[in-house]
This record gives structure tokens, sequence and C-alpha cells, in this order.
């Protein structure tokens, strides 16, 4: 199956998308993405250790603390950070990594190895739209 088609596939399925960099400034991109993926009907679960809630929904400091299956972990965090992610993701099983435009690492192809669908270098919010109809 083509990339785009299981991109849409991807988005069509989930349902909980956790976001790892979620900010509750709703100047950051990482907010307005996340308000959009919400008004299109996803649950959206902030992770942050910095905050306690962002859109109306409480945030939790690491993915392992979500306490509800993630469908789609949306990275919001610079590069270097996306190891630690990307091991959190196959420990918890998680189906998707969507690494949003400007976040690119090697580490994705580990995720891949584990199984994990790897989106990377590409805004969920413009993809959405694009694809989701």
């Amino acid at each position: 199956m083509p990339k785009a088609e299981k991109i849409a596939e991807l988005l069509r399925s989930a349902k909980t998308i956790a976001v790892v960099g979620l900010s509750n400034n709703p100047a950051r991109t990482s907010n307005g993405v996340s308000a959009y993926m919400q008004s299109q009907g996803y649950r959206i679960i902030p992770v942050n250790p910095a905050i306690s809630e962002a859109l109306g929904e409480k945030a939790y400091p690491t993915l392992s603390e979500v306490p509800e299956k993630i469908d789609i972990v949306n990275v919001f965090r610079r590069p270097e950070h996306v190891p630690e992610v990307v091991d959190e993701a196959i420990r918890l099983g998680v189906p998707a990594i969507w690494m949003q435009e400007g976040v690119v690492h090697e580490a994705a192809e580990k995720a891949r190895q584990a199984g994990i669908f790897v989106v990377m270098n590409r805004c969920i919010l413009k993809e959405h739209g694009r694809l989701a109809r």
C-alpha cells in the first residue's frame, strides 16, 4: 500500500493521539495543531512534564504514565529527544509514531524495525486536511 494510503488509513482508524511536547500556550504550533485534531474528533492526550493540562485534557509527564491505549504518538519535540520517545513507544507497543515537520531522526528506523508505522517530517494537520476526507 502506498504511503499516502497508509497515512490516510491511520488517520481514519486512530482515535487517541498522545502529543509529546504539547504546549498549553495557544500561540505554539503544537497547541494549534492539536486543537485542530481535537476538533476533528480525536482524543488528544498531552504528554509534557511541565504542564498539568492542555486543551481541557490532563497532561502526563511521560508516555508510560498515560493510562489508556494510544493509537498515534505525535512528536512535537526537537530531534534529539526522539530516541527516548521511540524507546518508550516500543515498550508500550504503540502502533504509530508521527514526527512533525522539521522532526527527523534515524531512531525512526528502530521504530520501524519494531513494527511501528512511522510518519516523519510531515504535519498531521496538513495531512489530515489532504487525506482524511
